[in-house]
């Protein structure tokens, strides 16, 4: 699936429990004072921009009510008026109330009924002041050129630190995080999950939380799509700095160590692994066919193991609790490493990835250089 990287204003995230289920439709009302004869519209935003659900011409005491039927996952909405809007989330809540004053709508409003809309609230007054800011640092003709570039790259570091420890990894699974990922400064996003590896981590652990807890919503596959691009992109980049390895030369290079905590916390070594055929796995459970991915490798794991064979997988993912979610039912052993270390010395450009090595410790073939897995580790054994 194409991954649309268009600026999105609102997006969600939250646990869809058992109400959700059972309720057919969600409420967003309120009133708007100072409003009176102003056209008050409520707008989907799609991945493919806005959609007009529905409008009301607002009396003078602003009072509007929308009824919509709900998603089958999170969703993303705005009330507007004009150029002004307000950020709505729905998930399992089945009313969201919103008091607001005209003609600043967007930063004067209180919002009840729904916790996410109030992170969201307070992320959409957070963005408006570092914009503000922004404004005033640019046209502050006293300071240097150069001293007033660091002042914004300082501003904007500061402010990407407070998005991502105190939202977005604190509740990665929430529509507050989401949102936080695509704030923006005019046209530019805040966070480019592109090239900034920091970034990337970022996405990659609001991705992990969505494919988890929606698995096969459409926003989850996108914002998936756009992890896993620029973790790619990185890692590319990252390899083309380092030494990768000579492939015509993959038989006499032998191994390159991996030392890393397994899912139970001991300490892993490629090279204790000495005396046995092992599958080599670079992996990640966010990816969409990794259930299958991993049904194969169970079947080969069982029928093999007993004659040698172990399987060494490196998991790939940001989001630690989801991965040790994932991993805790299997039998090989399950290492993680989030920074992408090993991967780059393995010249990894994309996942899945797998290795061969042999009894000996020595790197036989790399996944391209196999036509059938399973003969090739029948043929080390």
């Amino acid at each position: 699936m194409k991954a649309h990287f268009t600026w999105i204003a609102v997006a969600a995230a939250a646990l869809l429990g058992l109400t959700a289920c059972q309720q057919s439709k969600f409420t967003v009302e309120g009133t708007i004072e100072g409003a009176q004869d102003s056209i008050l519209y409520f707008e989907n935003v799609s991945l493919e921009g806005l959609v007009t659900l529905d409008s009301v011409k607002l009396s003078s005491n602003g009072t509007f009510s929308f009824s919509q039927e709900r998603p089958e996952a999170p969703e993303f909405y705005i009330l507007r008026i004009a150029d002004q809007i307000i950020n709505v989330s729905i998930d399992s809540t089945e009313t969201v109330t919103i008091h607001a004053q005209w003609p600043n709508i967007g930063s004067d409003y209180e919002v009840s009924g729904s916790e996410n809309c109030s992170r969201i609230r307070e992320l959409a007054l957070k963005q408006q002041e570092l914009q503000r800011r922004f404004v005033a640092l640019q046209f502050d003709r006293t300071m240097p050129r150069v001293a007033s570039r660091d002042s914004l790259d300082h501003m904007l570091q500061a402010y990407k630190n407070d998005l991502t420890y105190n939202y977005i990894y604190k509740q990665p699974e929430q529509a507050s995080s989401y949102f936080a990922l695509f704030q923006a400064i005019g046209p530019w996003l805040i966070f480019d999950p592109r090239s900034n590896p920091d970034d990337v981590k970022a996405f990659a652990a609001v991705a992990t939380s969505w494919d988890t807890f929606y698995p096969g919503a459409l926003r989850g596959q996108n914002l998936h799509n756009i992890a896993i691009e620029g973790m790619n992109n990185t890692r590319i980049v990252a390899a083309r700095q380092a030494q990768t390895i000579d492939q015509s030369k993959i038989v006499e290079s032998g191994v390159l160590e991996i030392s890393l905590a397994d899912n139970h916390g001991q300490q892993r070594t490629l090279t204790s692994l000495r005396g046995q055929v092992v599958l080599l796995d670079f992996h990640s459970f966010t990816l969409q066919d990794s259930p299958q991915r991993i049904l194969m490798l169970r079947g080969l794991y069982n029928k093999y193991h007993a004659q040698g064979l172990e399987i060494y997988q490196v998991s790939l993912d940001a989001d630690e609790h989801f991965w040790r979610q994932m991993t805790q039912q299997l039998p090989w052993i399950s290492v993680r490493d989030a920074e992408g270390e090993n991967a780059v010395r393995y010249n990894v450009q994309s996942v899945p990835e797998f290795f061969l090595i042999d009894r000996n410790n020595q790197l036989q073939k790399r996944s391209s250089q196999m036509k059938d897995l399973e003969a090739e580790i029948r043929s080390l054994l």
